[in-house]
């Protein structure tokens, strides 16, 4: 099963992003996620071997469907939250930034409220296997 989202044209591509990882990444299982669950995930790419360039991912579960978005505030460009406990969310509805308190459905990513309406969070696409596997999908 492969996830994809639609963005806005002026939301950048996922793999454009600063240490963006490549397709095929491992980011997890569904199982690890609870239904109606955000959660905050950081991938190191393999050649960043001190691990200190993270590229930071929002997981988000709903049944059995999972989207990822970049842990990224389409107004600032600054995390939605920087760690668990701060993350904002209505599950199943809504994410809303820290910073400001944008706020964007989470079934698509597009802000509804705040500065940035009418903005995407940048979709990252993904490929759940049979087992629950979640990886990053190839880019379209």
């Amino acid at each position: 099963m492969t996830s994809s989202c639609s963005t806005p044209s002026n939301t950048p591509a996922w793999h454009t992003l600063p240490h963006a990882p490549a397709p095929g990444t491992l980011l997890g299982r569904r199982d690890a996620l609870e239904d109606g669950s955000v959660l905050l995930h950081e991938v190191y790419a393999p050649a960043d071997s001190a691990q200190q360039n993270p590229f930071r991912v929002l997981l988000l579960r709903s049944g059995t469907e999972v989207k990822a978005y970049a842990n990224r505030c389409a107004h600032f460009g600054v995390p939605l939250a920087a760690r668990q406990e701060h993350m904002q969310f209505v599950p199943h509805v809504s994410l809303t930034c820290n910073v400001h308190y944008a706020r964007f459905r989470w079934s698509d990513g597009l802000c509804d409220r705040g500065d940035c309406e009418g903005d995407s969070l940048v979709a990252i696409p993904l490929d759940v296997d049979a087992e629950g596997t979640i990886r990053i999908a190839a880019t379209a």
